[in-house]
């Protein structure tokens, strides 16, 4: 870059606290402020909880020296053609790609969803030949922004801060969690947004046969906003249908103590999701001593490794049996615990961030970061 880069502004279509990207989105801030890179967050959608962190983005001027654009892309947004304007203009814009869940999920169930979600790529499309360097959470994400016509490309994994998942778990919630368990029965426990791609429907069909083989206390608890009103009605007619309502939760999303609740008195954690740019979640788990079941999709297999069990069907005979076998083998179980947690330790917040500052310096020093450490 002809003139020297003097700050580093974020843009994000939706900024929300408690959120993944929004917390991506506060810690690259911190991040880049630290590095003596001025930072300021500009969005579209702003919760009034985190009113005080970000601005509206329209009021941002969209040409300024020695500054870079940095576009949260994950959603469609008008944003978008903002930044491609701003970029023809000679403002340099950069994007750090968090996925763009395909429409074909969404198609059946909701419809206007779908179609925001096809713009989005189109969006993301138009971007690729103005967005001087994008970056990607996921070896995954990075396939797709190759794909997309994205001429500078890396990978830096989410920045997450595992830490803050050894606070103490609401007390109210995890007696009577606990409670519930000292009743006998294993439980699955799931934590993603209702929305097709993540397939919690193949979770209630392996729970019902692994009650009806192995286990007929066993439960299921399902934590997430609902992103698809229909799929959620779906989920419970499906429950009613197997016989299952009374072992399936189904809960919003809950705030941190009442989660950690939850990972405290979980068995296992079943993921059958289809489509996943980096999935928190997985490592959530990992971090709490949680092990993994999960099928190999998306970015799955790059999140999870070796770490947890990798299924290649989501039969859900086979999805039941795997679930079975592993909570039989107490030494397999401690095994993929203590993986778990060397996994998690491969994300922590000081690995990732520096990572991330590497990449970007690499960038504005006018070279390329090097490979992503295994």
């Amino acid at each position: 870059m002809s003139v020297p880069v003097e700050r580093i502004d974020q843009f994000v279509p939706g900024f929300a606290p408690f959120d993944a990207i929004g917390s991506h989105v506060l810690e690259l801030r911190r991040l880049l402020r630290a590095r003596g890179f001025p930072s300021d967050i500009w969005g579209e959608h702003i919760d009034p909880r985190v009113g005080a962190d970000a601005r509206p983005y329209r009021e941002c001027p969209p040409r300024s020296e020695g500054r870079v654009l940095l576009y949260q892309l994950s959603t469609g947004s008008p944003m978008a053609a903002w930044l491609a304007e701003a970029a023809a203009a000679g403002q340099p814009v950069w994007a750090n790609y968090h996925n763009i869940t395909p429409a074909r999920y969404f198609a059946r169930w909701e419809p206007e969803a779908a179609a925001s979600m096809v713009t989005a790529r189109q969006e993301m499309a138009a971007l690729a030949p103005v967005a001087a360097r994008a970056l990607a959470v996921s070896g995954y994400n990075e396939t797709e922004l190759i794909a997309a016509g994205y001429p500078s490309t890396a990978t830096a994994p989410l920045l997450v801060d595992l830490d803050r998942y050894h606070d103490d778990p609401d007390p109210a919630v995890l007696a009577r969690l606990q409670r519930r368990r000292d009743g006998g029965g294993a439980t699955w426990l799931f934590v993603g947004r209702i929305a097709p791609n993540k397939c919690q429907h193949h979770l209630i069909g392996a729970l019902a046969l692994y009650r009806r083989f192995h286990d007929p206390r066993a439960r299921l608890t399902l934590v997430g906003g609902v992103t698809s009103p229909r799929y959620l009605h779906s989920l419970r007619r499906l429950s009613a249908q197997l016989g299952v309502t009374d072992a399936v939760e189904i809960l919003d999303g809950l705030p941190t103590p009442a989660l950690l609740a939850h990972f405290a008195t979980a068995d296992v954690f079943v993921c059958m999701s289809e489509h996943e740019g980096f999935c928190v979640p997985v490592l959530e788990a990992f971090e709490l001593g949680v092990p993994v079941v999960a099928y190999r999709a998306a970015a799955l297999p790059e999140t999870v490794a070796d770490a947890g069990v990798l299924l290649d069907s989501k039969d859900p005979l086979e999805v039941a049996d795997a679930v079975a076998g592993l909570l039989a083998d107490e030494a397999r179980r401690a095994g993929l615990v203590k993986a778990g947690r060397a996994r998690a330790s491969a994300y922590a917040l000081p690995v990732t961030s520096a990572r991330t500052i590497e990449v970007i310096e690499g960038w504005l020093e006018g070279g390329g970061p090097g490979p992503l450490p295994a």
